[in-house]
């Protein structure tokens, strides 16, 4: 199922990967419980991607430079280039986001949930006017605002 599953602070990332008419792309990054099994990187482009993510995870400053397959909505990869912008250790809410792109809040929120590619498309780093805000369509705490909190204080953005 995962081209390649490693360990993070905060549970697991699992990286899936194809090859299509582009070329090998990454085609899903994906936030995981501890008890899923990690799988060595299948490919180079796994290999690659598991490279690039550990290095962030040692240095929030850290770049990519990964194929991505192309996914999503016109709109959708609209807001995530945005969210590219966004450096390290910044947040923007949504209706910031939303501002500079000419939409509106939940629009850029549904679309900060629908992000194929976690952590290299910093969805993170947009949050609510009010907190924290949801993460990849959940709201409320739980795992996954739990790693949004992880990978906020990893830039050194506090959030409770």
């Amino acid at each position: 199922m995962f081209d390649a599953v490693i360990d993070a602070p905060f549970g697991k990332i699992g990286v899936r990967v194809q090859d299509g008419r582009e070329g090998e792309t990454v085609r899903e990054i994906v936030y995981l419980p501890d008890s899923v099994a990690n799988v060595e990187p299948q490919s180079s482009l796994a290999k690659q991607a598991v490279e690039q993510i550990e290095q962030y995870l040692q240095r929030a400053t850290a770049s990519f430079d990964l194929p991505l397959a192309s996914v999503g909505t016109p709109f959708q990869r609209r807001v995530w280039q945005a969210i590219c912008e966004i450096p390290p250790g910044t947040v923007l809410t949504y209706g910031q986001l939303a501002k500079s792109i000419g939409s509106v809040p939940r629009a850029v929120g549904q679309a900060c949930g629908s992000n194929f590619f976690p952590i290299v498309i910093p969805c993170h780093r947009v949050v609510a006017s009010g907190g924290i805000g949801g993460f990849a369509h959940t709201g409320g705490d739980g795992y996954y605002r739990n790693v949004k909190r992880w990978l906020l204080k990893h830039e050194g953005v506090p959030y409770a």
